[in-house]
Protein backbone atom coordinates (compact mmCIF):
# COMPACT_ATOMS: atom_id res chain seq x y z
CA UNK A 1 0.00 0.00 0.00
CA UNK A 2 2.80 2.41 0.75
CA UNK A 3 3.57 2.31 -3.24
CA UNK A 4 0.87 4.81 -3.65
CA UNK A 5 2.40 7.42 -2.27
CA UNK A 6 4.70 7.86 -4.62
CA UNK A 7 2.45 8.09 -7.47
CA UNK A 8 0.49 10.57 -6.16
CA UNK A 9 2.95 13.30 -5.32
CA UNK A 10 4.16 12.63 -8.84
CA UNK A 11 0.75 12.92 -10.61
CA UNK A 12 0.15 16.13 -8.25
CA UNK A 13 3.27 18.03 -9.31
CA UNK A 14 2.52 17.43 -12.61
CA UNK A 15 -0.34 18.71 -12.59
CA UNK A 16 0.79 21.51 -11.31
CA UNK A 17 2.94 22.03 -13.48
CA UNK A 18 0.77 21.55 -16.67
CA UNK A 19 -1.24 24.32 -15.43
CA UNK A 20 1.77 27.15 -14.56
CA UNK A 21 2.79 26.25 -18.31
CA UNK A 22 -0.47 26.51 -19.80
CA UNK A 23 -1.38 30.11 -18.38
CA UNK A 24 0.78 33.06 -17.51
CA UNK A 25 0.72 33.21 -13.97
CA UNK A 26 -1.04 36.26 -12.13
CA UNK A 27 -1.61 34.66 -8.73
CA UNK A 28 1.37 34.13 -6.44
CA UNK A 29 1.44 31.01 -4.27
CA UNK A 30 0.53 31.78 -0.70
CA UNK A 31 1.16 29.34 2.04
CA UNK A 32 -1.21 28.50 5.02
CA UNK A 33 -1.09 26.77 8.47
CA UNK A 34 -4.31 24.55 10.06
CA UNK A 35 -5.31 22.90 13.78
CA UNK A 36 -8.24 20.61 13.64
CA UNK A 37 -10.04 18.76 16.41
CA UNK A 38 -9.66 15.28 14.21
CA UNK A 39 -13.10 12.90 15.57
CA UNK A 40 -12.14 9.97 13.89
CA UNK A 41 -13.54 6.06 13.30
CA UNK A 42 -11.78 2.96 12.65
CA UNK A 43 -14.62 0.51 11.89
CA UNK A 44 -13.89 -2.82 11.44
CA UNK A 45 -15.89 -5.22 9.45
CA UNK A 46 -18.10 -7.08 11.28
CA UNK A 47 -17.13 -6.04 14.50
CA UNK A 48 -17.91 -3.11 16.57
CA UNK A 49 -16.34 0.67 15.62
CA UNK A 50 -13.64 2.58 17.57
CA UNK A 51 -14.03 6.04 17.81
CA UNK A 52 -12.45 9.22 19.48
CA UNK A 53 -10.93 12.65 19.26
CA UNK A 54 -7.75 13.70 18.11
CA UNK A 55 -5.63 16.51 16.98
CA UNK A 56 -4.50 17.70 13.33
CA UNK A 57 -2.23 20.18 11.85
CA UNK A 58 -2.23 21.09 8.35
CA UNK A 59 0.03 22.96 5.95
CA UNK A 60 -0.67 23.50 2.50
CA UNK A 61 0.86 25.87 -0.76
CA UNK A 62 -2.33 27.19 -2.94
CA UNK A 63 -1.50 27.75 -6.56
CA UNK A 64 -4.26 29.70 -7.11
CA UNK A 65 -8.19 29.95 -6.15
CA UNK A 66 -8.35 26.40 -7.26
CA UNK A 67 -5.72 24.51 -6.63
CA UNK A 68 -3.75 24.07 -3.37
CA UNK A 69 -0.66 20.99 -2.44
CA UNK A 70 -1.78 20.22 1.16
CA UNK A 71 -0.40 17.81 3.95
CA UNK A 72 -1.69 16.59 7.21
CA UNK A 73 0.01 15.58 10.63
CA UNK A 74 -2.52 14.19 13.09
CA UNK A 75 -2.30 11.94 16.13
CA UNK A 76 -4.60 11.38 19.67
CA UNK A 77 -7.49 9.86 20.55
CA UNK A 78 -8.14 6.17 22.48
CA UNK A 79 -11.01 3.76 22.31
CA UNK A 80 -10.19 1.01 23.90
CA UNK A 81 -7.38 -1.42 22.55
CA UNK A 82 -7.40 0.87 19.91
CA UNK A 83 -4.84 4.01 19.79
CA UNK A 84 -4.19 6.56 16.51
CA UNK A 85 -0.59 7.10 16.83
CA UNK A 86 -0.29 8.83 14.10
CA UNK A 87 -1.70 9.66 10.40
CA UNK A 88 -0.10 11.64 7.88
CA UNK A 89 -0.33 12.51 4.39
CA UNK A 90 -0.32 14.49 1.02
CA UNK A 91 -3.44 15.74 -0.92
CA UNK A 92 -4.37 17.55 -4.19
CA UNK A 93 -6.90 20.14 -2.96
CA UNK A 94 -9.35 21.26 -5.62
CA UNK A 95 -11.55 24.28 -4.14
CA UNK A 96 -14.41 25.48 -5.85
CA UNK A 97 -15.22 29.15 -4.46
CA UNK A 98 -18.83 30.05 -4.30
CA UNK A 99 -18.63 33.63 -2.24
CA UNK A 100 -16.02 35.69 -1.81
CA UNK A 101 -15.84 34.06 1.55
CA UNK A 102 -17.25 30.93 1.10
CA UNK A 103 -15.74 27.48 -0.98
CA UNK A 104 -15.85 24.14 -1.01
CA UNK A 105 -13.04 21.89 -1.66
CA UNK A 106 -12.03 18.07 -2.44
CA UNK A 107 -8.93 16.26 -1.37
CA UNK A 108 -7.25 13.29 -3.13
CA UNK A 109 -4.06 11.93 -2.26
CA UNK A 110 -2.38 9.25 0.40
CA UNK A 111 -2.21 8.65 3.74
CA UNK A 112 -0.18 6.54 5.79
CA UNK A 113 -2.14 5.61 9.52
CA UNK A 114 -0.20 3.95 12.37
CA UNK A 115 -2.27 2.41 15.47
CA UNK A 116 -0.99 0.97 18.71
CA UNK A 117 -0.99 -2.58 18.97
CA UNK A 118 -0.67 -2.91 15.09
CA UNK A 119 2.83 -4.57 13.64
CA UNK A 120 2.74 -2.43 10.69
CA UNK A 121 1.36 0.86 9.80
CA UNK A 122 -1.17 1.30 6.63
CA UNK A 123 -1.15 3.31 3.88
CA UNK A 124 -4.01 3.55 1.12
CA UNK A 125 -5.39 6.41 -1.44
CA UNK A 126 -7.56 9.23 0.80
CA UNK A 127 -10.18 11.26 -0.34
CA UNK A 128 -12.83 13.61 1.31
CA UNK A 129 -14.12 17.09 0.55
CA UNK A 130 -15.61 19.81 2.80
CA UNK A 131 -15.94 23.54 3.10
CA UNK A 132 -14.43 26.73 4.14
CA UNK A 133 -15.64 30.36 5.51
CA UNK A 134 -13.17 33.08 5.72
CA UNK A 135 -13.55 35.86 8.52
CA UNK A 136 -11.16 37.91 7.14
CA UNK A 137 -8.18 37.58 4.55
CA UNK A 138 -6.07 35.61 6.52
CA UNK A 139 -8.13 33.62 9.30
CA UNK A 140 -10.83 30.87 7.65
CA UNK A 141 -12.94 28.01 9.71
CA UNK A 142 -12.86 24.88 8.44
CA UNK A 143 -14.81 21.34 8.32
CA UNK A 144 -13.95 18.36 6.31
CA UNK A 145 -14.50 14.66 5.95
CA UNK A 146 -11.84 12.59 4.94
CA UNK A 147 -11.46 8.40 4.34
CA UNK A 148 -8.02 7.89 5.31
CA UNK A 149 -8.25 4.44 4.76
CA UNK A 150 -10.44 2.48 2.52
CA UNK A 151 -9.37 -1.31 3.36
CA UNK A 152 -10.92 -4.59 2.20
CA UNK A 153 -11.56 -5.09 6.23
CA UNK A 154 -11.77 -2.09 7.60
CA UNK A 155 -12.71 2.18 6.79
CA UNK A 156 -10.58 4.86 8.51
CA UNK A 157 -12.68 7.93 8.77
CA UNK A 158 -12.49 11.57 10.43
CA UNK A 159 -14.28 14.54 10.66
CA UNK A 160 -12.24 17.39 11.38
CA UNK A 161 -13.10 20.86 12.49
CA UNK A 162 -10.91 23.73 12.72
CA UNK A 163 -9.41 26.83 11.74
CA UNK A 164 -6.58 28.40 9.09
CA UNK A 165 -4.14 31.17 9.01
CA UNK A 166 -3.47 32.00 5.51
CA UNK A 167 0.19 33.84 5.20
Amino acid sequence: MKTFVIPVAASCLIAVTAAQAQSPMSYQPSFYLGGDALFWELDPDGRGSFDSTGLRLRAGLAFNDYFALEGHVGTGGSDGPVDLNYLAGGYAKGMLPITQRFKIYGLLGATEVDFDGSEDSESDVSYGGGASYAFTPNLSMDADFVRYLDESNYNFDAISLGATYHF
